[in-house]
């Protein structure tokens, strides 16, 4: 009895999560018809799937960006023009529901299955192979023999499914030069696929594969204007990167950009000319990620100052208030996010042997996919332990156990044995001189915004009172953290 039971909450909890993306996607179709009255509906839709208080703040955050005025009508007239009604319809409602309006009915059924709360995102680096060779890319020498076996990939992507997991990034390497993808794309329809790529891999008749799938979302890597992304990718990079964004657009595919940002470019990707020409290009959102050094000779003065972090904090609030794109900050948007989301809590990284990874910056793991099931991984004592001490710190502007906080992921690796996932990984935690730099790095970050978080974020002190993460119990809960010699697994769900 009790197993039709659960039967029959997972088959309502799949009911329900279908209605929500057949209401949104209903909504997006009538976007065929640009109207203040039809952006409002959609709206309105936002608010009936909302149940959870984050999900409120959601629509309610959504429902301000299309008043008018705002650039959300303008951005939506941009989905209704640019985009194949099929990616509209397959891509778009999927992964809105996926990552913002989950079905706490799913949380529960995991919850009692496997002890945890699923993540929403899951990466994936089938291949760290390339066909460019960018400066200090440590990626460069790995073979054909270092991918990941497709059929791994294919089973882990189906109990991510499994688990409610449907956004899917897919990094690299270069994802494209990875046979076996687009295969894989196929055979699981329901998912959001969201590859990171140089773009040189996708001409007319790639563009026109992925708007036939309708669940496939590219992400074109750029490291500013043509100065910029030729000096680190090779000459004639940045002439490729646009003419697959001319050939995604022109065929009317969902795409994106994503940058990093160094110590050198900061001015340049900050820019409103450079977002009016990525939005001209028919770019419809963007990742703004930081230099992390990681990875194979970690170089420490690459990463931008604490101001040029502030500066693009501004810039990326700046434009999301003045242009028709959404925008998304890897860290300073830690407040959105309720801190840090690595280990399993929102999301987390398998690499192309298989090791899962709690962070796409953070190369070490317990636990290899080839030897466990997906749910084993996300349970180890590793994952579990860095989710327990999340949020590393009241203040969500200082997300990052990397470079925020470098002594958490420090204690983390030693005390669960972690092992590196390539070679040098290791050094970035290890190397003294590194470690210093890092500790006056986090100093001077957190001088810097904690009058920034004091003054202009106390919408996101109430989301941290609603999640019940007040000052004294994370100041609490790290000194434990530090100070404990043996850590007693738990048998309680989180």
């Amino acid at each position: 009895m009790s197993t039709v039971l659960v039967q029959g909450r997972g088959l309502y909890g799949k009911l329900k999560r279908e209605i929500a993306e057949n209401i949104l996607s209903q909504s997006l179709m009538l976007l065929s018809h640009s109207s203040e009255n039809n952006y409002r509906r959609l709206s309105s839709t936002f608010g009936r799937i909302a149940k959870t208080e984050h999900q409120k703040m959601i629509a309610a955050w959504i429902d301000n960006w299309l008043a008018e005025g705002n650039p959300g009508g303008p951005f939506l007239t941009r989905i209704l023009k640019g985009l194949n009604p099929k990616v509209r319809k397959n891509y778009l409602a999927n992964m809105i529901v996926s990552l913002f309006f989950r079905d706490q009915q799913i949380y529960d059924r995991i919850r009692k299955q496997y002890g945890f709360n699923p993540p929403s995102v899951m990466l994936v680096s089938p291949t760290m192979r390339c066909n460019y060779k960018c400066n200090g890319c440590y990626a460069a020498n790995y073979t054909r023999d270092d991918d990941l076996p497709p059929e791994v990939f294919d089973r882990v992507v189906a109990e991510a499914e499994q688990i409610g997991i449907k956004f899917m990034p897919i990094l690299g390497g270069e994802p494209f030069v990875y046979k076996p993808l687009l295969d894989i794309f196929k055979k699981h329809p329901k998912a959001c696929f969201q590859p990171y790529t140089n773009g040189s891999l996708i001409d007319k008749e790639m563009a026109a594969k992925l708007v036939n799938m309708g669940n496939v979302a590219p992400m074109i890597s750029l490291e500013g204007f043509e100065e910029q992304t030729d000096a680190r990718r090779g000459k004639g990079a940045f002439e490729r990167a646009m003419k697959a964004m001319d050939n995604l657009r022109e065929a009317g595919c969902l795409f994106g950009f994503s940058v990093k940002a160094d110590r050198g470019n900061v001015d340049a990707v900050t820019s409103d000319e450079f977002m009016d020409m990525l939005i001209d290009r028919g770019a419809m959102y963007g990742w703004y990620f930081l230099y992390i050094p990681v990875g194979r000779d970690p170089d420490p003065s690459m990463m931008p100052t604490p101001e040029q972090r502030n500066k693009l904090r501004l810039a990326v609030n700046r434009f999301r208030k003045t242009k028709p794109i959404l925008m998304i900050d890897f860290w300073n948007d830690g407040p959105l996010t309720a801190g840090c989301i690595n280990g399993g809590r929102i999301y987390f990284h398998i690499n192309h042997k298989g090791d899962v990874e709690p962070c796409i910056f953070v190369h070490f793991a317990t636990n290899n996919v080839k030897n466990c099931s997906l749910p084993e991984a996300l349970n180890s004592p590793f994952f579990r332990g860095l989710r327990e001490m999340q949020p590393f710190s009241y203040n969500t502007l200082l997300p990052c156990p990397i470079i925020d906080h470098p002594k958490i992921m420090r204690t983390a690796i030693q005390r669960w044995g972690a092992y590196p996932t390539h070679e040098g990984a290791e050094q970035t935690f290890t190397d003294p001189e590194l470690g210093e730099r890092l500790n006056k790095y986090s100093n001077e970050v957190e001088e810097l915004f904690t009058p920034i978080f004091e003054n202009e974020y106390n919408w996101a002190k109430g989301w941290m009172e609603v999640m019940d993460h007040p000052p004294e119990k994370i100041q609490s809960r790290k000194r434990a953290y530090y100070t404990r010699k043996e850590r007693k697994e738990s048998t309680q769900p989180e």
